[in-house]
């Protein structure tokens, strides 16, 4: 199942070891992200390294391990879609997972943002609705 992630979800992976982790790791979905991502999550390293006590060496092998089950999605496939998408949401950071979800007909957002309820274009999934998933397979 093809699911948008959020950088808040990433970020949480890599303060702490959790519900967040395992789910990343699960091979029942395939996570994708708008390469902005990257701005993102960078423009939050030094919090990232004092909430969860890490050196920046261990950021950068944490980083590469869970971006090993994160397929990027360069912003030449989903830009076009960016001026259509942009009244969505009022967080315009918001905007390229959006369009990266219509562009690869992605099941959802996989998010903790608010501000993606605002939308009705995209189903918004939570920890919760991700394990539900799980459990409604087993």
């Amino acid at each position: 199942m093809k699911i948008v992630i959020d950088s808040n979800r990433v970020i949480a992976a890599l303060i702490k070891d959790s519900t967040t982790r395992n789910l990343l790791f699960n091979k029942k979905f395939e996570f994708i992200a708008p390469s902005y991502i990257f701005s993102e999550i960078n423009n939050y390293k030094f919090y990232i390294l004092k909430k969860a006590h890490i050196t920046e060496a261990y950021f950068d092998i944490l980083i590469k391990i869970l971006f090993e089950n994160i397929f990027i999605i360069p912003e030449s496939e989903y830009g076009k879609l960016i001026k259509t998408t942009k009244g969505e949401v009022s967080d315009i950071k918001d905007i390229p997972y959006i369009s990266v979800a219509i562009i690869k007909k992605a099941k959802g957002i996989w998010t903790h943002d608010s501000h993606f309820k605002e939308q009705n274009k995209i189903k918004v999934f939570t920890n919760i609705g991700l394990l539900d998933i799980l459990r409604k397979d087993n």
